[in-house]
């Protein structure tokens, strides 16, 4: 790769314009001189077309027309792409300015890692405010097959891997199988996930990347049940196996009393079992792999 590989961008869309101005603008705005940006809209009914039409001169492609729902516009989209870094972004999340020139500096510079995502997800409010920021202390394959990435399990978790903060290499993509599953209603990331975790470790940026905006008309709030029943399904077929009663009681409380002596001794907060971290060398530059 060189120092700016082309990376490839699909927002799959339908009736959220609301949104999708500032989702399309937290894109281009960057101005990220290799960057093939797709968008593929549903057939919306609201004023989707006029916004889209509005910025298609910077598009690679865009088409609004009847699909089969939001897996099948994503796989229709990245059909059409031919850059070495991908990702998708729904149409009512956002982009930080600095996203695509960090990301591509790492995929640039670091060839052992395959796909990556921000160990600090944030969360923008209707008015695309961000109005929380959780820290995860990096990811691996052995806590993601214990589901340790999920959330309101009744075992012990730690959180979503945020889909619109990862990124991956076209050659991950294309060993993992090159398609999004749409026989699934919801969990299609959870279940990209696990296929590109039997290829790599996921690797977390220690900067937020991106931000989930939560609203009341989104999919997720009103189908995260459905969420957690298809991503335990994937987990357990391929072998997963969260902790039982008791250990989930142990890490609980486990927990509990490294949070409270980390704020006694004023440090960081929680277990750390987790790894594959990428920090930025400060005034040395480059970016340093933390195991």
């Amino acid at each position: 790769m060189n120092s700016t590989p082309k990376i490839s961008i699909v927002t799959p869309s339908f009736n959220q314009g609301a949104f999708l101005s500032e989702t399309l603008r937290s894109v281009l705005d960057q101005n990220y001189p290799n960057l093939e940006y797709v968008v593929v809209d549903g057939g919306s009914t609201d004023n989707s077309v006029d916004i889209i039409e509005q910025h298609a001169v910077r598009l690679a492609w865009w088409v609004s027309e009847k699909d089969a729902g939001q897996y099948d516009a994503i796989n229709k989209g990245f059909a059409r792409t031919s850059g070495d870094v991908m990702a998708w972004i729904n149409s009512d999340d956002k982009y930080l300015p600095w996203t695509f020139s960090l990301v591509a500096e790492i995929f640039a510079n670091r060839p052992e890692v395959q796909w990556l995502t921000s160990s600090y997800p944030l969360f923008w409010d209707n008015a695309g405010r961000v109005v929380n920021c959780f820290h995860y202390d990096g990811f691996n394959r052995k806590a993601f097959l214990r589901g340790a990435y999920m959330s309101d399990m009744p075992w012990w978790t730690r959180g979503w891997i945020m889909q619109e903060a990862t990124f991956w290499r076209r050659s991950l993509w294309e060993r993992a199988g090159g398609r999004i599953d749409t026989s699934l209603t919801i969990a299609a990331d959870f279940e990209l996930w696990a296929r590109f975790y039997q290829h790599a470790e996921l690797f977390g940026v220690g900067v937020p990347l991106a931000g989930f905006r939560v609203h009341q008309t989104q999919k997720t709030a009103s189908q995260m049940e459905t969420y957690r029943r298809e991503a335990e399904g994937i987990l357990r077929r391929l072998g997963g196996r969260p902790p039982g009663p008791l250990r989930t009681f142990w890490l609980r409380k486990r927990a509990r009393l490294l949070t409270w002596f980390a704020r006694k001794q004023g440090a960081g907060v929680g277990p750390r079992p987790h790894r594959h971290l990428l920090l930025h060398g400060g005034c040395m530059g480059g970016w340093v792999i933390k195991r």
